[in-house]
C-alpha cells in the first residue's frame, strides 16, 4: 500500500472590515473543513501556524517531523490585503510584507528539510498574484536597474530581495514611498507579491541541483481576482476555480516543472 501523501495548505488570515485589526483563522474554524473533507473519505489534520511567529513555526516543523516524518506538498496560501477598489493605503504595509514575502518565506524554509524524497518529487506552490510581476505595463517597478537584477537568476539572491523590501519600508515610513518607482496599484500587497515570485524563481534555482529521488519543485501562481473576503467579496472567481490552479501544480507528478508562474494552468510572464 502506497505511502498517505501529506500535505500541508497555510491558512489565510482574514481582514475583518468592521475592524482595524486582522483576525486569524481559529482552531474551531479550522476544524470546519477537516470535518468535511472527513466526510468525503479524506484524511485530514490539522495544527496552529502563525507565519508571523518563528517560534509557530518552528512548533509546526517539530509536530509534522514527530507525526508524519515528513510532507510530499507545501502550499504557501497565508496573505493579507487591507486594499479594496481603489484604495492604496500603506497603513499596514509592515504586516503586509511580513505575512506575504516572510511568512512564505520563513515556513519554507522551514519545512523544505522535512520534505520527503519520492520518485516524482516533493512540490512547493506558492499562492502570488499578477499584481507582483516584474514587467507588468500598468503596475511594474520604475527601476530598470532593479528590475533587470530581479530578472536575472546570475544577479537575485536573497539578499536583493531582501534589500527590497527593507528600501520600500523604509520609505513607507518615511513618508517618500509615492517617489520611489514603486506598483501604483495596491502598493505594499504589489511589492510584496513581487517578492514571493522573486523568492520563488531563486528557491527554484537553489533547489535543482538536487539529486534524483529528493528533487523538489516550487512554483507560484495567480488565482485570479477570487471572491473571498481578501477582495471584499467583489472577485468574479469562485474559491473552488481560484484553487484549481493551485491543486493541478500540487499534484503535477508527469512534469518536472519548476521556478515557473501559472494561472489558469497556463505558465504566464514573471
Amino acid at each position: 500500500m502506497p505511502a498517505p501523501l501529506i500535505s500541508v495548505v497555510r491558512w489565510c488570515c482574514v481582514h475583518d472590515q468592521s475592524s482595524p485589526l486582522h483576525m486569524w483563522w481559529s482552531s474551531e474554524t479550522v476544524a470546519v473543513l477537516p470535518n468535511a473533507l472527513k466526510e468525503l473519505g479524506l484524511s485530514v489534520d490539522y495544527h496552529q501556524l502563525d507565519v508571523l511567529d518563528s517560534l509557530s513555526i518552528k512548533k509546526l516543523a517539530e509536530w509534522i517531523e514527530q507525526t508524519y516524518g515528513g510532507i510530499d506538498v507545501l502550499v504557501n496560501n497565508a496573505g493579507v490585503n487591507y486594499n479594496l477598489g481603489a484604495d492604496n493605503s500603506v497603513e499596514h504595509a509592515q504586516n503586509v510584507v511580513a505575512t506575504n514575502y516572510y511568512g512564505t518565506k520563513n515556513v519554507s524554509q522551514a519545512l523544505i528539510p522535512l520534505m520527503r524524497p519520492s520518485a516524482v518529487g516533493a512540490r512547493i506552490v506558492n499562492v502570488s498574484s499578477r499584481l507582483g510581476r516584474l514587467n507588468g505595463r500598468r503596475n511594474r517597478l520604475e527601476d530598470k536597474d532593479l528590475r533587470e537584477k530581479l530578472a536575472n537568476l546570475e544577479t537575485l539572491s536573497e539578499e536583493l530581495i531582501d534589500r527590497m523590501v527593507s528600501t520600500f519600508l523604509q520609505q513607507v515610513e518615511e513618508g517618500t514611498y509615492t517617489s520611489g518607482g514603486w506598483p501604483q496599484m495596491f502598493t505594499d500587497y504589489s511589492v510584496s507579491k513581487l517578492a514571493v515570485n522573486a523568492f520563488t524563481r531563486l528557491m527554484a534555482k537553489m533547489l535543482s541541483d538536487r539529486p534524483d529521488g529528493q528533487k523538489i519543485y516550487i512554483n507560484c501562481y495567480c488565482p485570479g481576482w477570487v471572491k473571498t473576503a481578501m477582495t471584499g467579496w467583489a472577485g468574479n472567481i469562485s474559491a473552488e476555480d481560484g484553487a484549481d490552479t493551485g491543486v493541478w501544480l500540487a499534484l503535477l507528478q508527469d512534469q518536472a516543472i519548476t521556478g515557473k508562474f501559472f494561472a489558469e494552468r497556463r505558465e504566464i510572464n514573471f
